[in-house]
């Protein structure tokens, strides 16, 4: 059985270029959040006519309770609430198959790239044993944990680009070209969930017939640098026992594995505060 996780983020999706979109109670936030359910249902009815008997979505955005279920495609089940034991990526211990990220966006710091952030504003940078990464590739890494692929990852063009580069044979959905931080060029929403319905679709039968698709491991142990906005966030972080502090902005901790190290980096976001 062909078992799939969405994990759905917002500053991706089509149509999206400002903060205000993505922001409950903004009178904007309404209209997203059902672009952000089309989206999705988009990538469910590609998974699913390419063979998928099985599709569970995680509501990844903010309190993570954005997707409207009643306008959710019926054949799949829905994660919300927060927080919750895997936050983003709800689900992915329940046996799934593969994984597609879809509304995501780049890591903090990427040029030309649609709200650009890793987490949240406070993350300056993060990195796995070395590797500098944003939420492609945390949550890429947390899947690999549990030995499940990262198949599809829909988004802006620099999204788009970061996946690729990350993660060999992924399928991808640019659905607007960033024009900067918040300009783009977007496609019709209807033209932007055929391509998204396709990439899913494509990626599953890639599943299928077993197309050198592998999960995306950080071996462990994990060493995790995260460097913060200001000196007291990390003042803050390394209180907790195990931290080293780095410099003003910087701490490091040492994970048994990509799973705690997860666990690690939701917790000291939560503790540096604003």
């Amino acid at each position: 059985m062909i078992r799939i996780l969405i994990s759905a983020d917002m500053e991706g999706v089509s149509g999206l270029v400002n903060w205000d979109q993505t922001t409950p109670g903004h009178p904007e936030y309404e209209r997203f959040r059902r672009i952000m359910t089309a989206d999705v249902n988009a990538a469910i009815k590609g998974a699913i006519q390419a063979g998928a008997e099985d599709v569970v979505v995680s509501d990844g955005h903010n309190q993570a309770n954005n997707i409207l279920i009643e306008e959710l495609d019926s054949r799949a089940r829905l994660n919300q609430g927060y927080p919750s034991p895997l936050g983003m990526l709800q689900g992915v211990d329940g046996g799934v198959t593969a994984a597609m990220l879809v509304g995501y966006h780049a890591r903090a710091g990427t040029a030309s790239a649609m709200l650009d952030h890793t987490w949240a504003s406070k993350v300056m940078n993060l990195w796995l044993n070395g590797k500098v990464v944003g939420e492609i590739g945390l949550n890429s890494a947390v899947c690999g944990n549990f030995n499940v692929p990262v198949i599809m990852v829909s988004g802006d063009q620099a999204a788009a680009s970061e996946a690729v580069d990350l993660i060999p044979n992924v399928e991808v959905a640019a659905v607007k070209v960033a024009r900067g931080r918040s300009a783009a060029e977007c496609l019709p929403l209807e033209t932007a969930h055929q391509k998204i319905r396709e990439a899913a679709a494509r990626a599953v039968s890639r599943l299928r017939i077993d197309a050198g698709i592998q999960p995306f491991r950080v071996e462990p142990p994990v060493m995790v640098n995260v460097e913060f906005h200001t000196s007291i966030m990390a003042d803050r972080v390394s209180l907790i026992p195990g931290v080293d502090r780095l410099d003003g902005r910087r701490i490091q901790y040492m994970a048994e594995n990509m799973l705690l190290a997860y666990k690690f980096f939701r917790s000291a976001v939560i503790v540096a505060g604003d």
